[in-house]
């Protein structure tokens, strides 16, 4: 069965007056989302991956020893990177649950010293590509960012939390003001109580 672009879990001005546009999310869910839909289902047809979920593919397709992926990895991650993002973001701002406030603690040392090494990955990606909050294979808590559509399926980690850094995510909004976006999406768009759910 083809994957489907899954609806915004909100309006797509929902998030405007924090700071992502209805113009934004217009070109990034219904187009450049949906790019990532069709031409995944386009590779994917007719192979060993037909019929296999999101998470298989990803795992399943990724190169451990190529910077360049191959157009099924590539789409597929970015469908599925995609995916979560909308999920973890959100028009109410919530605080953030004691159990994640606790493990960030722990492993960071401050919730502000993660919001800083979280700005700082995503700043630091050059070119294309995501930050990332992750659940490491030891449990711990963990900063990293990825090239490209590259995400924490790849190395067995759990995606607690994932800022876009692609232009396309934050440009109509904040221009060539990465750093700019980055805060902005740790302070008024992100869903904690999204993310304390999938600790």
């Amino acid at each position: 069965m083809a994957f489907e672009l899954p609806d915004l879990p909100y309006a797509h001005d929902a998030l405007a007056a924090h700071g992502m546009s209805a113009e934004t999310l217009e070109f990034h869910h219904d187009l450049h989302h949906n790019a990532y839909v069709t031409n995944g289902n386009a590779a994917i047809a007719g192979t060993e991956w037909e019929g296999k979920t999101l998470e298989e593919i990803i795992v399943g397709t990724y190169n451990k020893t190529s910077v360049a992926q191959n157009g099924i990895f590539n789409n597929i991650s970015q469908l599925w990177n995609h995916n979560q993002f909308w999920e973890m973001m959100g028009p109410n701002k919530t605080a953030m649950p004691g159990e994640l406030e606790k493990a960030i603690v722990e492993s960071f040392g401050s919730v502000d010293a993660f919001k800083k090494e979280f700005s700082a990955a995503g700043a630091g990606q050059f070119g294309s590509g995501w930050c990332w909050l992750v659940k490491d294979t030891d449990g711990g808590l963990k900063v990293t960012k990825t090239e490209n559509g590259v995400n924490p399926l790849c190395f067995g980690q759990t995606a607690l939390l994932g800022c876009d850094v692609w232009e396309h995510s934050y440009y109509i909004d904040f221009r060539n003001k990465r750093p700019v976006y980055l805060t902005n999406f740790l302070d008024n768009l992100v869903n904690w109580e999204n993310v304390a759910g999938r600790l």
